[in-house]
């Protein structure tokens, strides 16, 4: 396979991957971080990262916008819900150094913390 192809390859993977994610606004970001150790706003991260690299300034806005296809305090207020005890055990024990930066971070609707 050569560069482009795989490149393509990729991109439309990603496509479909973010897709999916907006397709089952169910599944909530702190249980992606449980399961997997990244959300959509690591994507939306990632997407920033990517297109600084390539030369393009992107806010983290408008990263999380790409991933989640409207503005983030939108998808939170019609989408999140507040994570269990359970789940915030668990994303504490996985990823303490995050789970600190979550519960010092005030809550902006939408329920429970950023996942």
């Amino acid at each position: 396979m050569d560069d482009t192809i795989k490149t393509q390859a990729e991109a439309a993977a990603f496509r479909r991957l973010v897709a999916h994610l907006r397709e089952r606004s169910d599944v909530q970001n702190i249980d992606l971080m449980n399961l997997a150790g990244f959300c959509r706003n690591c994507l939306g991260d990632w997407f920033r990262e990517a297109a600084a690299g390539l030369g393009a300034e992107v806010s983290k806005d408008e990263g999380r916008e790409a991933i989640y296809g409207m503005p983030y305090a939108d998808w939170k207020a019609r989408h999140q819900s507040e994570a269990s005890p359970q789940a915030q055990a668990q994303f504490a024990a996985a990823h303490p150094q995050h789970a600190q930066m979550q519960q010092a971070a005030p809550s902006k609707g939408g329920g429970g913390k950023g996942w």
